[in-house]
């Protein structure tokens, strides 16, 4: 890493030997142990005397500098991981089991420029660093990201959603994840419910006294079909291309020989913006109860999940984060391929997806498998863009 003033005291941190410590705990059903450690790296490694937190939702705060001094610039990346549970090895230059890649690589390129930051502060040298820089590790993004929903609503009410303190005056959030080093400025949202058809049960014999819901579905996949060839429909993104609706999985009937009174549709959509679930949900309705018989009845609900679905966002490529990090060594701007809890940060600040590590590479798949693995080198390398993209956004 490029080094930078500061003090004597902890001692230096190595962000790749963090991380075989960190892949080395089970963060598949619970990340109790690998937050206690990450909490004890910072205490044991801050040189200005920061102190990290645990929060009522899980969350892993640690803030250095002063946020009303300059620029405030948020670190923000998950400890849990996807089951099951994939043994930590090292093989050379490769690091593999599960969570060495999402997000345990880009964890360990975060708290490193965290860490340079800090180091910095505590040389007391007042024209150092201008700003703050916080980190705010979640523990639940793979499932329901409980936490990251704590960090953007609980500084308010119910009825007033606002951020938490430590992140609510914001310039910039830097999100960890496999990009492969790219600095990624947007990401499709995901959106997943069930589109239920309502008809009226009758004999198989006698098929007109009844309204067959089953039947009606090939109606209503024809609206899905066209559902973004309407004339208000989201246009193709200039990044992220054109939204997708996919039915996954179907249910109807009850008995072979009845008429059914209920079809249902599992429909997954991969949203670009501006589209917002609300928006998605309401049009959807409307289109598919223009293609239906009018016998039939048509509802969608969502599928039930305590926090908002991680929508679409997108960065303007020029904002200062971006050519922080592009001009610290990071690959240009692109899109990033899957949805994130960048899409709760975007709405507060400029918001770039970084770190090290691969969804995917020419032999496969990467992250999520069990043949997930980053390099040494690439963590290291990125634990260098972000210190110095940080000490950029805060001269």
């Amino acid at each position: 890493m490029t080094e930078h003033d500061g003090t004597s005291g902890p001692a230096a941190f190595d962000p790749v030997s963090f991380l075989e410590s960190l892949a080395a705990f089970e963060t598949h059903e619970r990340v109790d142990d690998a937050r206690e450690y990450l909490v004890e790296t910072v205490d044991e490694h801050a040189a200005s005397g920061v102190a990290a937190s645990v929060d009522d939702a899980g969350n892993v705060l640690a803030t250095t500098g002063d946020p009303s001094a300059g620029a405030h610039v948020v670190l923000n990346t998950h400890v849990d991981t996807v089951p099951p549970d994939v043994p930590f090895e090292r093989d050379g230059d490769v690091l593999r089991g599960r969570g060495t890649c999402d997000a345990g690589g880009p964890l360990a390129a975060l708290l490193a420029g965290f860490l340079a930051v800090d180091r910095t502060v505590a040389s007391r040298d007042d024209d150092a660093v201008s700003g703050a820089v916080t980190l705010a590790v979640t523990p639940d993004e793979e499932t329901l990201s409980e936490g990251a929903h704590h960090l953007v609503t609980a500084g308010g009410t119910d009825a007033a959603p606002a951020p938490v303190a430590a992140i609510e005056d914001a310039d910039a959030f830097v999100v960890g994840e496999p990009t492969g080093l790219a600095a990624c400025t947007a990401a499709k949202g995901r959106f997943q419910g069930t589109l239920t058809l309502a008809g009226e049960n009758a004999h198989a014999a006698e098929p007109a006294s009844g309204t067959n819901a089953v039947a009606a579905l090939e109606d209503a996949l024809g609206g899905v079909r066209a559902f973004d060839d309407r004339a208000d429909a989201p246009p193709v993104h200039d990044r992220l291309g054109a939204a997708t609706l996919t039915p996954t999985v179907v249910d109807g009937g009850t008995a072979t020989n009845q008429v059914p009174a209920s079809a249902s549709v599992v429909l997954d959509r991969r949203s670009v913006p501006p589209e917002t679930a609300d928006g998605f949900r309401d049009a959807l309705l409307a289109q598919v109860r223009e293609a239906v018989p009018g016998d039939v009845g048509v509802e969608f609900a969502f599928t039930e999940r305590e926090t908002p679905f991680l929508e679409a966002w997108a960065t303007d490529e020029t904002a200062p984060v971006v050519d922080a990090l592009v001009d610290a060594g990071a690959a240009p701007p692109r899109p990033f391929g899957a949805a994130t809890e960048a899409s709760y940060f975007a709405a507060l600040a400029p918001t770039v997806v970084f770190g090290p590590g691969v969804l995917a590479d020419d032999d496969g798949a990467v992250a999520h498998s069990p043949r997930e693995y980053v390099r040494a080198t690439d963590v290291e390398r990125g634990a260098t863009v972000v210190a110095d993209a940080l000490h950029s956004l805060l001269d």
